[in-house]
């Protein structure tokens, strides 16, 4: 099917709000450069339906991240409304948002793990429920909202789990810590890009380290031993696959270069990267000879219902 006119849907109501802005205005720019008609929408209340609507559009370009955007609920309206759109389908967005169902999936799929339980937040808050080090990280974000890394010799976990004012759900994941170096996979179809090592400037690859400009060094390609390389890259395909994934995703992973290629392990995957200027999927289509508008265009040609 040919696409004409493209609704880019950005914004909306997560966490994540102000990057998915960021990086809809990047693939709206890019989009209308190359000749398209191109509608922003900013679904900030349910009127996502009533949107899509009034502007007909022939494919929808999901640029939300987080909930309600990448979690397979415009996902699911899209579906009911039989407008073509981007990245994966219901089934798919949905189980990798929800990090612990995603983990079971990458089990059964035998890819490596490390030991994960999903609690109230308020127990989280009042006792170690894992020996120190572990993390605790909304069951349901992305971005690095939310996420507490509690080290060894740390008296008790941070109290803003069990504040009022936590606005991120009452189900947090507590998750072994796992040492070593911040590796990251795109998979454009159904094959890896390459793969970026990640050097925060702060404690780790948190919200502020992703997205302002400087927060953290990208080595591309990674400077990793060719065994690790070909792991990891089969690892995210892997992934990529197990969750029923569609277009493009990214993987991430840590490394503990003392144990080889078998010391990477998954972290998750991210059904809907960012396409900000400073994301990674861009950088990794560039270093593979894809510009930020063959990406863009690319993404949205894969467009369909029923994904």
């Amino acid at each position: 099917m040919e696409f004409r006119r493209v609704a880019v849907l950005m914004g909306g109501l997560s966490a994540e709000r102000e990057v998915s802005l960021v990086s809809g205005a990047a693939c709206a720019k890019a989009l209308r450069e190359q000749g398209f008609e191109v509608v922003e929408i900013d679904p900030k209340a349910s009127d996502l339906a009533a949107q899509l609507s009034a502007n007909a559009p022939d494919v929808a370009f999901n640029a939300l991240h987080g909930r309600w955007g990448e979690d397979g609920c415009a996902q699911g309206l899209l579906e009911l409304l039989r407008i073509p759109y981007t990245h994966s389908g219901v089934l798919a967005s949905a189980l990798a948002m929800h990090k612990q169902k995603a983990k079971d999936v990458f089990r059964a799929a035998g890819l490596p793990l490390v030991k994960s339980i999903v609690v109230n937040r308020h127990d989280a808050s009042r006792s170690h429920l894992m020996k120190p080090p572990y993390v605790v990280k909304p069951v349901n974000e992305g971005s690095s909202v939310g996420v507490f890394i509690i080290r060894q010799g740390d008296n008790r976990p941070p109290g803003e789990l069990g504040s009022d004012t936590w606005l991120l759900g009452d189900d947090v994941m507590v998750e072994e810590f796992v040492p070593g170096r911040e590796l990251t996979v795109a998979v454009m179809g159904d094959k890896a890009l390459a793969i970026t090592e990640i050097v925060p400037n702060s404690e780790f690859y948190d919200y502020e380290a992703k997205y302002a400009q400087g927060g953290s060094l990208h080595v591309l390609p990674a400077h990793i031993p060719e065994e690790v390389s070909e792991t990891t890259m089969r690892l995210a395909e892997h992934a990529h696959r197990a969750l029923g994934c569609r277009g493009v995703s990214r993987a991430d992973f840590r490394y503990d270069e003392t144990r080889g290629s078998g010391g990477v392990v998954l972290l998750e995957v991210n059904t809907q990267p960012g396409m900000t200027p400073t994301s990674l999927v861009p950088e990794q289509a560039a270093h593979r000879g894809i510009d930020f508008h063959k990406l863009a265009r690319w993404i949205l040609e894969d467009a369909s219902c029923d994904r």
